[in-house]
């Protein structure tokens, strides 16, 4: 993989917490981008034109700098739209 996906939506980085393979509990990063990011085009340009689910991508790290204990769990048919 080529990219780093992350949103700066938290209950959106919940349902891709939920949406993740593994049998540990879904977690929620704060981060910062070390480097530049894009607008996801997976999402932006074919699904959420404008960007309102707020979805990127980076070819950089990224910087864990907290956890999220506390969102709204998603699930894929709840999250179907943004609004």
């Amino acid at each position: 993989m080529n990219h780093i996906y992350f949103t700066a939506l938290v209950n959106g980085e919940g349902l891709a917490a939920v949406l993740a393979k593994g049998d540990g509990n879904e977690r929620v990063y704060i981060i910062e981008p070390t480097g530049d990011y894009e607008n996801d085009p997976n999402l932006t340009d074919k699904k959420f034109p404008g960007n309102p689910s707020r979805s990127y991508r980076s070819e950089a790290p990224l910087k864990i700098v907290g956890e999220v204990t506390e969102w709204v769990k998603q699930t894929p048919g709840r999250n179907s739209k943004i609004s």
